[in-house]
Parts: structure tokens; sequence; C-alpha cells
């Protein structure tokens, strides 16, 4: 029997071809299913019918039933307005419109009874509707005075097509009619019974047109339980996939160096989260299938000492390892760095980035074909063709959400057989982005701070406290330290009025003189040799300091800065400001990140400042980061798209979303490529919202 959701949205009657186009244009809707699938994203409560002396202030929305007459037209062409009275038992009250002119001459009929809704408004003592919903009243209609009425997602193009909300939602009652008794189940019903789902017909019914509240409350569970569920299945049935086929190399031996390093050279003691990780590290090496492992840790956390002894047991087991790094100069900040840890160890290590020099590529190219490089730390320069490697074993990626897709499977292919991958980022992730976006790879996690750190102090400053901010700067400089100054914008916005870093600078060269005073300039619009100039004026202590944008936001580790200054902080979120605090609080002195903003906050800013005095918690950060932002633009490591759950919310769902990851586990673990008969609906459903994608024969 054809399906059919597949029918083709023409077809649906109030469609035809022109609209289907539009339709499919616009928001994606081609056919049945499409449609089906094409949610409300809020609801409005229309269950009273409200008088026209009833209209205060106290209400928002109104729904009134009455006459619409007297319309009227004011103003000059260019600057027009219509006006109408509606009339019901009650009263009257104005109407106002300032487009659509031509349109409301023709839509109101004398004698005709109108439902309008909209919000009331006060002006000059009295009340009126500014551009209300008014269509003709139908008795029969159930919409009017009896249930929840959705709203959806329009463009103007649609509207212009007769195609805005209130059509779209008659276009889906007309669906659901038609397709009643055809609306396939995708979950098996053991599933539906142990959990108390609704039903897939009942809840599609019922979000799109709800009885009442607890019915949209089911509908939202059950298709949100569904959206992540194969969500998940899809995660980790690739996973599975990899795991069978993408074989790579055995890491047996722990051996002298590792050991010689842990020994001799490790420059403290490791902490629980730290050797946890070493050991989840040791088991994938060992373990023959090829390790995905994302992890992270936040800023001074340790990353860079697991890394080595990864990179150390793959020497220990005759293979080279990279170490690649998103900039120039953090890639020559980790080399120097590793070489420190290195000591005397008999290591051969090498720098490889865009500003090497010919003749010591040819070197590198040569050490590394013949196996006597061991260990190389590089920009995306370790990526290029001809960079050829005798034993690629370990990739370990820094700030791994730098770099795309395309440029780490780059690295993965420089063998024959696939390196084992470890991806490492400063960025808390939130535990609902690391079931969903990082699902299909291990994640370890240091959420431990090496013992003796200070915790940095976080003051949040007004802009007329700037006084108070520049005479601690000064104190600050006066003991040896450097500062940070960070602003959101280079050049003037005539959008924004802020300071700017170029105004900025100018100011500090006010009250920070020269030659007393030293002040460097980095921001992203610089030349790259430029940038690196200055930064290593700051580097080497020749500038006591740097103005920046949040280019520093992943930068170099200079523990004599002791003082991050953002300006504007409200404009920056939670994420970057939790990084460029990170830029401090290296060395062993107190350091401070100070948040300077106007004193007229909006209510997020508020809480975004409120979340960083309080907090050092990165994972705690992320977490509010993620509620107030939400998931696409949380940390900026989204790089293949956004999550796009059409009714899941990351920020309120971890909860469903463990469950369903689960479930999803169990149900795979029991019947890996879904041969059982209960699983069929689970497949097609799969294979429906996939495709191709998962090859189920290669996971059994």
């Amino acid at each position: 029997m054809p399906n059919l959701l597949d029918n083709k949205i023409e077809f649906l009657k109030g469609v035809g071809p022109k609209r289907a186009a539009l339709l499919n244009k616009e928001a994606g809707i081609a056919s049945f299913g499409d449609l089906l699938n094409y949610f409300p994203f809020r609801y409005i409560d229309k269950s009273h019918i409200y008088k026209v002396s009833e209209v205060t202030n106290d209400q928002t929305w109104f729904q009134l039933v009455g006459e619409v007459s007297a319309l009227r037209v004011h103003g000059s062409p260019r600057a027009t307005r219509v006006t109408a009275t509606f009339s019901d038992d009650s009263g009257s009250i104005e109407l106002v419109w300032f487009k659509g002119l031509k349109w409301l001459k023709e839509k109101f009929l004398p004698g005709q009874r109108y439902v309008l809704f909209g919000k009331a408004s006060a002006f000059n003592n009295k009340f009126n509707f500014v551009h209300p919903d008014v269509e003709l009243f139908d008795p029969a209609d159930q919409s009017v005075g009896g249930v929840l009425q959705g709203v959806y997602p329009t463009t103007e193009n649609m509207k212009n097509m007769g195609l805005g909300s209130k059509q779209i939602a008659r276009l889906t009652k007309t669906l659901l009619q038609q397709l009643e008794g055809y609306i396939p189940e995708t979950l098996p019903e053991y599933l539906i019974l142990e959990e108390k789902l609704m039903r897939r017909s009942q809840a599609c019914q019922n979000i799109h047109w709800p009885t009442n509240n607890h019915s949209l409350k089911l509908a939202t569970l059950r298709l949100s339980f569904e959206e992540y569920f194969f969500f998940q299945l899809r995660l980790i049935s690739g996973k599975m996939q990899r795991e069978r086929t993408s074989r790579s190399f055995v890491f047996q031996r722990i051996g002298a160096l590792f050991n010689e390093f842990y020994s001799r050279y490790l420059p403290f003691e490791l902490t629980e989260a730290q050797k946890k990780v070493i050991r989840e590290i040791r088991h994938d090496l060992g373990s023959g299938i090829q390790m995905n492992r994302l992890l992270q840790g936040d800023v001074g956390s340790g990353k860079t000492i697991v890394a080595l002894m990864a990179m150390l047991i793959a020497l220990d087991n005759g293979y080279q390892a990279a170490f690649m790094a998103p900039t120039e100069i953090l890639a020559t900040q980790h080399y120097h760095s590793l070489k420190k840890l290195l000591g005397e160890l008999p290591v051969s290590l090498a720098l490889l980035t865009g500003s090497s020099k010919a003749t010591e590529r040819k070197l590198i190219d040569t050490t590394l074909q013949d196996g006597s490089l061991h260990l190389i730390v590089g920009t995306h320069a370790l990526i290029e063709d001809n960079v050829v490697f005798s034993k690629l074993g370990l990739v370990i990626i820094d700030e791994q959400h730098r770099f795309g897709v395309a440029q780490r499977a780059k690295l993965r292919e420089k063998n024959d057989t696939p390196p084992h991958m470890l991806v490492m980022t400063a960025t808390p992730i939130p535990r609902t982005l690391a079931m969903t976006q990082y699902g299909d790879l291990d994640v370890s996690v240091i959420d431990e701070l090496p013992p003796g750190r200070k915790p940095i102090k976080t003051i949040h400053l007004y802009q007329h406290q700037r006084l108070r901010m520049l005479s601690f700067v000064r104190k600050q400089l006066a003991e040896g330290r450097q500062v940070y100054i960070v602003y959101p914008l280079i050049k003037e916005s005539e959008k924004l009025d802020l300071i700017n870093l170029q105004e900025g600078y100018e100011s500090l060269l006010r009250d920070f003189p020269e030659p007393q005073y030293q002040i460097c300039v980095v921001h992203g619009q610089m030349k790259t040799e430029d940038k690196d100039w200055e930064m290593q004026r700051f580097v080497r202590g020749q500038a006591h300091i740097m103005v920046a944008t949040t280019v520093i936001e992943v930068g170099v580790d200079i523990p004599n800065a002791s003082v991050m200054v953002i300006e504007h902080a409200d404009r920056f979120g939670l994420a970057q400001l939790h990084q460029l605090r990170g830029r401090v609080g290296r060395g062993a002195d107190q350091s401070y990140c100070l948040l300077m903003t106007d004193f007229k906050l909006t209510a997020d800013g508020k809480k975004r400042m409120l979340t960083m005095v309080n907090s050092t918690d990165g994972f705690e950060i992320a977490a509010v980061d993620l509620e107030l932002r939400g998931p696409g633009d949380t940390q900026g490591t989204l790089q293949s798209g956004q999550l796009e759950f059409k009714l899941g919310n990351l920020a309120k769902d971890e909860k469903l979303i463990r469950h369903t990851r689960g479930l999803a586990q169990k149900l795979l673990t029991a019947d890996p490529a879904l041969m059982q008969p209960q699983h069929a609906v689970v497949k097609t459903a799969f294979m429906q919202r996939y495709a191709t994608e998962i090859d189920w024969g290669s996971i059994g």
C-alpha cells in the first residue's frame, strides 16, 4: 500500500501547484508528511470570548465577536492609517491599521459578524487594537471560544499568497481528516506501553489541534521523546558501525618513555580526574578499535599533560604522533611547552607552521617519512598533502571546534589504517550537548583543577566606576603584572554605542602614557605577522597592556598576566566571557577579571554578569549559556549545521535526553540490526528519517 505521507503537498485540498512551490521553497514542505511534522511554535488560548466593555489594561490578549463599521482613511498618501469601529452589544472600540489599506477596504461587509483577536493598547486615555486579527465569524467553527490555537512559522511571501498561520492551521485540519487511520506508528508497542506514551496518530492530532493543555503536554512529550530517541539511535548505531569497520592500531605496551616521564619528569601530581582520563585513553588505544574521544576540561585543568602521556604510549609502541592547534602562536606555545616537559627524554620533536622555512620543512619531510621524527606539533600545515608520515598512530587536535570536519578527516587519511583521534576543548560542553552533538564520540572530562591554583576573582563594575578600574590596573602594573583589556568591536559602529578598540586604545594612551607604559594591540583584522609581532611583545614582557578583541579567546599562556578587563561585558556570551577570563590565572599570583558594563542591563545581561561573578565552574556556566542562548550558537562549536529539534529543548530536556539515550542503547544492544519483528516499525521510521545513512548489515 502506498504511503499517504509521501503524497505531494500540491494534492492537498486548498494548496495546488503555486502554493506547493512556495511552501517547499519557504518552509521545506513538499509532502503530506512534511506538513504533518510542521509544528506550531506557540499556542494562543482562545477559550474565552470577551465583551468590548471588558477590555482593560489588565489583559494582554482579547478575543471579541462583533461588527465592523465606519471604515475611514486618514492622513496624506505618504503617512496613511485606516481606522474602523468594532461593536458588540456592550459597546464599541477603535481598530487601527498602518498597512494593507487596499485589502482592508474590500474586507469588511456591513451587517456581518467578525471574530477579533489582538492585544489592547491605550491611546489618549482610550483603548484600541492596532493591527488585530479580524476574520469572518463562523458560529460552527469550534476554534472560536473552544481550543488552544497553534501559531505556525510563516514568511511574508507565504502570507502574501494566503498562507499565514491561520491558513496553515486549516491545512493541517484538512490533512488530519484525510490521514485518519493512516498515520503509521514509529515506536514499538512495548515501548509505548512501558513509557506510557500517547500514540503517534493521537499526538499529531493534539500537537496541531489540542483539546486542552493536558493533551498538548502529552503530545509534546511523545513527539519530543521520538525526536531524541531516533537521534540517539542514529548516533549510537553510527558509532557501532564504525567500531565494527574502523579498526586501528593496537598499542599494548606501556613502555620506557611513558614510565620514565611519569616517574622523573611529571611536574606535579596528577589529579584523580587526569588519572581517570588516562585510564580511559589507555583502554581505547589497546582495544584495536579506532579511538574517537573528546577530552573536555576547563582552562588550566591539565589537558596538555594528558595528551602528552597519550602520545608517549604511541611512541612506546613504535608509532608517530601529531598535535594540531588552530593558530600559529598556540602551536608554537604547545611546541615549547612539550619540549620543556619532555626534558632529556629521547623524543625527537618538531614544529610545522605556515611560517616554517623551506630548509626546516625539507628536514621535517625527510624525518617524518623515515620515522626518525617522533612527534610533530603544527597548524593546518600538518594536513597538507606533501606532509607524509611513516607510521602515524595518534592525532591530537586542540580546540577542536576551530577546525572543520573536512580538516580533521584529512589527518585521519594520512594512513591506510586510520590513526587514533583525541580531540580536546577548553570550552565546557553542557551534558545535553555532549549527549547529542558529541553523542557518537566517547567523552572524557577533567573536572578538577591542579592543586594550588588560586580561583580568579571576578568583579562586575559599571561605567561610572571606571576610575576605580583604572586605579586597580595601575596598581597591578606597579607590582610588575600585565593586563588584558578586551573590546567587542574594532571600529566605531553607528548602531552600537560602545567603547570600541580604536577609541579605547587612544584613551588608554592618555591614562598610561609612554615611555612608562607600553601598549600592544591585537585584533582579527590584522595581518598574521603583525598580530604575532604584537603578541610576542606581550609574551616577552615588553608590553604592559594588551588591547584586544576576542581573538585572544583561545591564546597563549602568559603567567605574568593577572588582570582581564572586559569592556561592555554584557555584549559577550557566557562561554566567551569564561574563555577570556581563562587567559589570566596561569601563574602563582592572585588574578582578577573585571567586567565593565553600563548601568542599564537586560535581564539576560544581569544573569550573565551574576553567573560570572558567582561561578568559576565552566560546566555550570555552559549550562546557563545553553539556557540563555540555545544550542545554535553555544560556544561556537556547531560546525555542520545546528542541532534542530522541532519540539525538543536542549536547555530543559537533559533528563529526557539521558533517558532516551539509555533506551536506544538498550534496544541496539539487544537487536543491533533491528531484525526482530517488534522493531520493524523503528527500522522503517529510521530509514525514512535518515535515508541510507546507516548500513544495518555492518552492525549486525
